[in-house]
Order: structure tokens, then sequence, then C-alpha cells
């Protein structure tokens, strides 16, 4: 950094200038876990010498709170994928279940909100598209945050929920279903061929919150490709070029990712895409009546704390995840809350 020809390319010093503070806040993080183990062992230490049995509980919130960010960082080393450090575009569609999964969409859409704020990471809206009666249709949300996507992968699939409908007159049980599909923000310029003659490019007006501005024009884009069927939007910039700009690089990013997910599929032999919002394609369920429950099919985490989830509680389930795709093996009864 101290070179003088460091700043000459804004584009790597500022990237070299990130890496240089997730380090810093890596480092920083070991040193103050490692001070939170010192005093508990001074805590202990005090609690015989004084025999004060009413240390006995302030010591064991102190060690649960140092077991969570023990396994808060043990988890991190498993974020090795090579966007796993990168920002997450995030993308939530309604599917079957009508005004019933649009309101279920409106609720992931909070859910996943409250997990970033939680985190300490900022939301930008991308497009955003009301649902007919109530809720919401389909929302696209940029994540900005260190390993936003190496976490929020795990939420790609489809949600199920299941409950007493409020829109339901007769009180019935309904099943709804919301599909979520991550993909890194990549800022830098990838390989990918795109001829203009595969592309469809639609303007509209935006909608959703976002100021009078931006009700006014036709800025937000929607580009089609038309040999693999990808749709991605865009309104959150100002100007039309700001929009399509930001959705050529979703689209880019979506096919390299597509391509590097059919070169894997021909050394293993296993697709994982999920094509349909309904039956049979979900990889989490939330039941909220008859009983509570929240379970990954995957992984086979679950806990009966449903509020608490859809709070954005979700690191249980991530980490889960994390360490399925890791080891390939499932959690068992036991381990699940």
């Amino acid at each position: 950094m101290e070179e003088i020809d460091f700043w000459g390319d804004p584009e790597k010093s500022t990237k070299i200038v990130q890496l240089a503070k997730n380090l810093k806040d890596t480092v920083q993080s070991y040193k103050d876990l490692e001070m939170q183990y010192e005093d508990i062992g001074v805590m202990i230490e005090m609690g015989n010498e004084e025999n004060d049995p009413s240390l006995v509980t302030e010591v064991e919130e102190m060690l649960n709170e140092f077991k969570e960010k023990l396994e808060a960082m043990r988890i991190s080393t498993l974020l090795s994928g090579e966007y796993d450090d990168h920002n997450a575009i995030l993308k939530l569609n309604a599917g079957a279940g009508g005004t019933e999964s649009c309101d279920w969409c409106s609720i992931l859409y909070r859910m996943f909100c409250r997990w970033s704020e939680k985190k300490g990471f900022s939301i930008e809206v991308l497009d955003y598209l009301d649902g007919d009666e109530a809720g919401i249709k389909s929302v696209t949300i940029q994540v900005n945050g260190i390993n936003a996507y190496g976490y929020l992968k795990s939420e790609k699939g489809v949600h199920r929920l299941v409950r007493i409908s409020p829109f339901n007159a007769a009180g019935k049980r309904q099943t709804s279903f919301v599909s979520c599909d991550v993909m890194p923000d990549i800022e830098e310029d990838l390989d990918v061929e795109i001829n203009d003659d595969e592309l469809r490019i639609d303007t509209y007006r935006s909608s959703g919150a976002g100021g009078q501005h931006i009700n006014k024009t036709s800025s937000a884009i929607r580009i089609t490709h038309l040999p693999s069927g990808i749709v991605v939007q865009c309104q959150n910039e100002r100007s039309q070029f700001q929009n399509k700009d930001k959705a050529m690089k979703m689209l880019k990013a979506k096919l390299y990712l597509l391509k590097q997910q059919e070169n894997a599929e021909k050394l293993s032999g296993i697709r994982g895409d999920v094509t349909d919002i309904g039956w049979g394609n979900q990889i989490r369920s939330y039941v909220l009546q008859p009983y509570t429950m929240v379970k990954d099919h995957r992984t086979n985490a679950e806990t009966g704390n449903v509020n608490s989830v859809l709070d954005g509680s979700l690191d249980q389930f991530m980490y889960a995840y994390l360490r399925w795709i890791s080891t390939g093996s499932k959690m068992n009864e036991d381990q699940a809350e």
C-alpha cells in the first residue's frame, strides 16, 4: 500500500484494502476470543477462592457466549468457496398458493432482512413487485457484507409454509411455496460471451418503495437471455443505463455460475437445480399449525421456535448446511434443537 503507484488502479487497490481489513478483523476476532477465554478462567478461580455460588450463573453465561462465538468462528473456516466472501444477490418468487404465497414471500423477505441486520450487513432492494391483493410477488435484494454469499447460499431452493391462512374464509390449513435464488455479486469483469441477438431487453416502470422518482420514468430494466431462459431485473438505480449495467452484471454472473455447475455435474452426474416452485422440491418447511416446527430437509436441522427463525435466527440452519456440504453428514435427532 505504501508503493507510489498503489492507487493507480482504484479497482485493484480497493480490493486489496478490503482484503487487508478482512484479515485484520479476523485476527482481532481470535484475539477477542482468547481474551474472553482468559476472563472465564479468572472468573472460575475467583469463584473457587471465594466459594461464591452466585458466580456459577455468570460463568455459565460467559461459557455459553464463548461457545457460540467459537462455533461461529469454526464455521467461518468452511467458507472457502471461490465467491463465499462476496456480497450476495437474493431473489424471492411467490409460487403455488396465490395471495397466501405472496404473503409468505413478504414474511421471508422480512426474515432475510432481519438476519442481515443481526449480522451487521446492509441491504439494497434491486427489484420489487407487489402482490395483487397482499404481500410480494417477487423481490430481489443485494446483501452487502463479508461472507454474505457464503452464508446465504444455504437458502437457495423452495421454502414451504403450512398454516391456517388468514386469507382463507373457511379457516382451513393451507400450504404455500416461495422459491429463493442466491448468487454472488461478482464485480469483476467475467469472461462470459453474450451476443446481442441472444437478449431481449424490456423497460418498465418501477414499483414498490423507492420515492417519487422511481415511479416517474420507465427506468427499470428486465433482461431475458433467450438461450437459457434466465431473467434478471433491476430497478434500484436512478437511470436506465445504470439499471441495465447492473442487470448485465447479474446475468453474466448467473451464466458463469451455470457453466461452472454444468461442468461439475458432468463430473458428478448430479443435477442440483430446482425447477418447480411446489411439492417435492422444498429444502425447508415452516409449520405453524397444527404444531410449530421449522425443518431443513437436507440436513435434518430443526427447531420448534418458528417465531425466532422468522425473526432472522437462521444461523443454526446455515451452519448445519455448511457442515453438510463439507462432510456430507446430516444432523441426528440429538443434535437438532
